[in-house]
């Protein structure tokens, strides 16, 4: 059975959609089948590995509105393992036309049911608020992963994101729970990102992933090609720093089967 991981955080420019397509695409170099789905209107996940939708193309918004399904609409991606539900701007509405919809926070849930027995790991990008589309995501997920940007305000808005994820779990999915807190956008020549990150451990323990993302012109300039930073530099830090996370996320999975 697929496992469900969504990727959020209501702040934006905490490194989460590079996040999403580098541990996407690391788990799928290692032989994991990963589906990335793109949640965010702003679809800057799918045009990250080369996905461009044409006009009135469907795309995860005709999922949610219950035109299209699941199955239809993934697409596939330079790296054999690694398949995507795409995203396009239409996205935005799709909160607004399901605020009146029966069960409008189990759609993504029931969408991806069909589907998840036919991949190791699902990954959702989340827009950066905290609105129904990423009510969504973690209704339908099984865990969550945080990234925390090494920077002044790095725990800004988190605790409102506890608190949704402790009301989304007592009303709408008991078995979410955090798989880690992600450390991103670390630079070792500024003492700032060394205080943030002794006191992000200090305060959250074995929750915070051993792997550090540094601040990397890589990562930065993969997206503009179209490819995740695997195919665009291996060599580089980033891509190392997140092949080291998929190792250490197959490892905690394999503690748990313990």
């Amino acid at each position: 059975m697929g496992k469900i991981i969504v990727i959020a955080n209501q702040k934006g420019g905490v490194g989460k959609t590079t996040t999403a397509i580098n541990l996407s695409a690391s788990l799928a170099v290692a032989e994991r089948k990963t589906l990335l789905i793109d949640l965010d209107p702003q679809a800057n996940t799918t045009s990250g590995l080369g996905i461009a939708l044409g006009n009135g193309e469907p795309s995860v918004y005709e999922i949610l509105i219950g035109e299209k399904t699941a199955e239809e609409l993934i697409h596939a991606t330079e790296i054999e393992f690694l398949k995507v539900l795409p995203s396009r701007s239409a996205l935005i509405g799709a909160e607004v036309e399901l605020v009146g919809a029966i069960s409008r926070e189990t759609r993504l849930k029931r969408a991806l049911a069909k589907i998840k027995d036919n991949f190791n790991y699902i990954f959702i990008d989340c827009p950066p608020s905290l609105g129904l589309l990423t009510v969504n995501a973690l209704t339908a997920a099984d865990a969550l992963i945080v990234p925390i940007q090494c920077e002044y305000y790095a725990m800004e808005g988190l605790g409102q994101l506890l608190k949704t994820i402790q009301l989304v779990s007592e009303h709408l999915n008991p078995r979410l729970k955090i798989e880690g807190i992600l450390l991103t956008m670390f630079d070792t020549r500024l003492s700032l990102s060394h205080q943030v990150t002794s006191e992000i451990r200090s305060h959250f323990g074995a929750q915070v992933f051993r792997t550090v993302i540094p601040r990397s012109v890589r990562l930065s300039e993969a997206p503009s090609f179209g490819k995740p930073v695997l195919l665009y530099d291996i060599k580089s830090a980033g891509a190392q720093r997140y092949l080291e996370l998929a190792s250490e996320l197959l490892e905690r999975e394999e503690v748990r089967k313990k």
